[in-house]
This record gives C-alpha cells, structure tokens and sequence, in this order.
C-alpha cells in the first residue's frame, strides 16, 4: 500500500511535536471534546443521544438565555443588516459609539474602545504599547496574553517573566532593567484558571513608581466583579465593572482589556485607556484598520445586556454567588484541593496524582456532567485536572448533580486532597 504524503507528513508531525499528544489522544477519544452539541435546554445540553449538566459555558451572568437580550437582536437586524463589513477605520454604525459611551461610564474609564476579540487586542496592541522596549510578562499569564509578547518579542521587544502574583519579584526586575524605552507589565485580572484576582493596587503602585503601563486582561472579571459599595448584594461588588473598580484603583497607569464572549455572552472587547492612545490605536492598532467587526447581533445583545446588568445585574450576581457558594462549600467540605481561595465561580480540580484525565472525563460523561477538561500542554502537568464554571442559569437540581459526582470522584481518591 502507498502512503500518502500528507500521510506520512501528518505522522511525522505528530512524533516530532510530542507537546500535543495528549490533547491529541483526548481529541479524538473522549466525548468531552471537539463534541458536537445538538441542543440545549437552559444549562442542559444533548450531544448525540446524551444530556449533560452544563459546566463548560462561561456564559456566568446567564446573559445567552435572558429573553430580553434574545428578542432584541431582530431589530437591531431590519436597521442594520446582519453584519456591518466595514473596517471601523472606514464606517462605524450608530451602536458603536453608544455601547462605547455606555461602557465609558460603566468602567468609570477615561474612554474605551471596541474591537471584535480579546486576542485579536493582545497580538495588536501589546506590540504597539512595547515597540522596542520591555514586557513584563506575568509567568501565568493566558496564553494569548503570551502570544501578543512574542510577537512583539519578533518585533524589537525584549520579554522579562515574573513570578506569578508576586509585585516584589516584578519591582526587583523593574528596578534592575536598563532606562528608557517603553515598560509594559503584561498580567491577567481574574484568573482563568484558578478564579483569583490579583493585588492590582499592589501592582498599580510598583507600576507607577518604576514607569510601567500596567496591561491587565480581565477576561473573566469583566461582569463579575466590581466597585465595593456598602449596599452590594455579594463579595463580588456592585455593576460588575471589573477589576480597577473592584480594586479600588483609577486608571492612571493602567490599560485594562476587556470582553463580553464571557458574562455578556456576545462576540466583542474592549480596551479601557485614555483618549489619545484610543485615537493613536484608530490608525495603529491593524484589527480597528483591516478586521470584519463584530456582527450586528452582538451590537444588539452587548447593548441589551448593558441594559439587564443596570436593572437586574446585581441582583444576578448574588444569585451566581450563592451557587458557586454552594459548589465551593461542598468542595471544602470533602477536602478536595482547588487553587480557588475565594468566591468566583471558577473552580479548578486539578487530578489526583497518577490518574488519567481520559478516565476521569469519561466517568463525568457517564455521570451526565460537561466540564472543562484541562490537559497539558493546556496547563502545567501538575495541574491536570478539569475546570467547573458556574453561571446564574445553572438549576440548584444541576448543581446537587455535579456536587454528587464529585463526592463520587472524592470517594474514588481520583481528586487531589487539599493540603
């Protein structure tokens, strides 16, 4: 038999790039992935014949299912058509410029500006903020967040890493580069995977003090957390307006990257920055230049989620925290490790050691829960496991399953016990 060569490029590939191995093995064995999702049913989702509970979306504030926001994207459709193909650089529908007014005021940010994904920001601005000057880069940092900093590491840009959510190993490296140039700490807010919030007034400070533009991605905080107020309805704050109010911190020295794919479950970002970078980006910045934007539907739900977050988004959010409360109790409870100290509906269940991540996902498949299976090279060998995210359309019913199933995976000792 002749072997193709595509064929025989495809397996050499493989054998040389041992890195994707597993995830390759996981592709193409278990349900868990490249899974095809036929329907769904609030947080219940069919893939084949198999209903899950949903625990994989990061949909937190439950914005996909809100028939508010559902019914507002046909109007937004008869004005607008189904998706405005200018560059912005070129034409910017009315919609544009509204939510971009809103979400000023909502962040209380000097401006904002909208742009149709989280990583089309970091591959863009990251190289603009550097030029030929130095990353800071958090060493947890997301990996798009990694990806923006070799690139512009490919453009001129020298890249320093930092230890994890430690500002004294960043202000030691800070105080030991060279002068001049252009001095960008790159870091998340919340967490992906461990849903902890850094000290970003500890960071804003040694920022400040040594010259840095701290770079903050808060992908996940976005819509969760925000400003503390004496009335708030949980330890998440009040507006949901992110991780600078959250922290009590004003905008000086700081650009904060932002999306709505997550709790306004819409396709659209957003930088929070001062007006004269915001105009400066308008002719730099190649996804503002040369990129599709965001689909008419997300301009509509982006603006109808705004909306649902003035009217009703606190009283959602106390209602997320009660059920992520009621997961992370239960975790506590059996003595399960999570990386998750706190209260965000992020929950991390790294593998005890020696078990294998196919069977533990086959045996959540079985059980009828959807998770996100967290393999390497995704995250680090020693914290192999799957990810819970909990979000306000979530059914107390869904979360005593999933609670069940973990006491089950407790009981196998195929979790890794709390120190």
């Amino acid at each position: 038999m002749t072997v193709s060569p595509m064929h025989s490029a495809k397996a050499s590939y493989v054998r040389r790039d041992g890195r994707w191995a597993d995830l390759e093995r996981l592709r193409t064995s278990s349900p868990m992935y490249d899974a095809t999702i036929e329907e769904i049913a609030g947080r219940r989702i069919r893939v084949g014949r198999h209903w899950l509970s949903d625990f994989a979306s990061c949909n937190y504030l439950g914005f996909d299912l809100e028939p508010e926001i559902m019914d507002a994207v046909d109007p937004y459709i008869r004005t607008w058509g189904t998706h405005p193909s200018w560059s912005r650089l070129l034409g910017n529908p009315k919609p544009y410029i509204e939510i971009e007014e809103r979400l000023t005021e909502l962040l209380g940010a000097p401006d904002t500006l909208l742009l149709p994904t989280i990583t089309h920001i970091h591959m863009s601005v990251i190289p603009i903020l550097a030029g030929q000057g130095t990353i800071f880069l958090d060493s947890q940092s997301h990996k798009t967040i990694y990806d923006g900093a070799m690139y512009a590491k490919g453009l001129g840009a020298t890249v320093v890493r930092f230890r994890a959510n430690d500002p004294e190993h960043l202000e030691e490296l800070l105080k030991a580069a060279p002068a001049g140039g252009a001095r960008l700490v790159a870091m998340d807010g919340v967490n992906s995977m461990t849903g902890l919030a850094p000290d970003l007034a500890r960071f804003a400070q040694v920022c400040r003090e040594n010259d840095a533009l701290l770079y903050v991605d808060e992908a996940h905080g976005f819509g969760v957390i925000g400003e503390r107020t004496p009335d708030e309805t949980s330890p998440y704050g009040s507006r949901g307006n992110a991780i600078v109010r959250y922290a009590g911190e004003t905008y000086d020295n700081i650009v904060l990257v932002g999306g709505f794919s997550k709790s306004y479950s819409s396709l659209m970002a957003f930088l929070a920055l001062p007006t004269w970078l915001k105009n400066h980006l308008k002719v730099a910045a190649p996804p503002y230049l040369y990129s599709g934007p965001s689909p008419t539907a997300s301009l509509a739900t982006v603006m109808a989620g705004l909306d649902v977050n003035d009217k009703r988004g606190d009283e959602i959010r106390a209602d997320l925290y009660r059920k992520t409360m009621k997961v992370l109790d239960h975790v506590r409870a059996l003595g399960l490790y999570t990386p998750n100290t706190g209260t965000t509906p992020i929950i991390e269940l790294p593998l005890a050691e020696g078990q294998d991540i196919q069977q533990v996902g086959q045996f959540l498949w079985d059980r009828g829960i959807y998770v996100t299976l967290a393999a390497y090279p995704l995250v680090p060998r020693d914290q192999v496991g799957f990810r819970v995210q909990v979000t306000a359309a979530n059914t107390d019913e869904e979360l005593d399953q999933l609670n069940a199933v973990l006491s089950e995976l407790a009981d196998r000792q195929q979790l890794r016990d709390a120190a």
